[in-house]
C-alpha cells in the first residue's frame, strides 16, 4: 500500500504524477521545480530558484510529517554546472550534518526553462 502526500504549501504537479509517494516509511518526492506555490512564480537566478526548489522539497515532506532531517538521499539538476557554487551554497543552508547523499547533474533543459529541479528521498 502506498501514501500519497500532497499540499497546496507546494505547487500542484504538472504531469500525471504526485508530489510524493510514501511507501513503507520512505519517501519519495518528485522533482521540485522553483515555482512559489502562492502565485506560480519562478524566482531569477539559480541561488533564489534553488530556495524555491528546497522550500517546496520541505513542505511537502512536513504535510506527512517528514523533515530535511529525514532526508538521505537528493539529486540536483542543474541548467548550467557553472551554477553549482550558488546552489551548494544555498543547499547547505536547508540541510546539517550529517548531510544526506546527492547527486548534481547539468541537463539540457528543464520543465518551465528553470535553472534548477531537486528531488529528495527521506526515510522516518
Amino acid at each position: 500500500m502506498k501514501e500519497i502526500l500532497n499540499t497546496t504549501n507546494a505547487p500542484s504537479a504538472i504531469g500525471p504524477y504526485s508530489q510524493c509517494v510514501v511507501k513503507k516509511g520512505i519517501a519519495f518526492v518528485s522533482g521540485q521545480l522553483p515555482v512559489n506555490p502562492e502565485d506560480n512564480t519562478i524566482p531569477e537566478g539559480v541561488t533564489e530558484q534553488a530556495k524555491q526548489s528546497l522550500s517546496n522539497v520541505k513542505s511537502i515532506l512536513e504535510s506527512g510529517n517528514y523533515s530535511l532531517d529525514d532526508v538521505v538521499k537528493t539529486t540536483v539538476y542543474l541548467k548550467d554546472m557553472n551554477e553549482f557554487g550558488a546552489m551548494n551554497e544555498v543547499y547547505g543552508n536547508f540541510f546539517s550534518e550529517p548531510y544526506p547523499a546527492r547527486v548534481a547533474v547539468e541537463v539540457a533543459r528543464l520543465p518551465k526553462d528553470v535553472r534548477v529541479e531537486i528531488d529528495v528521498i527521506a526515510i522516518k
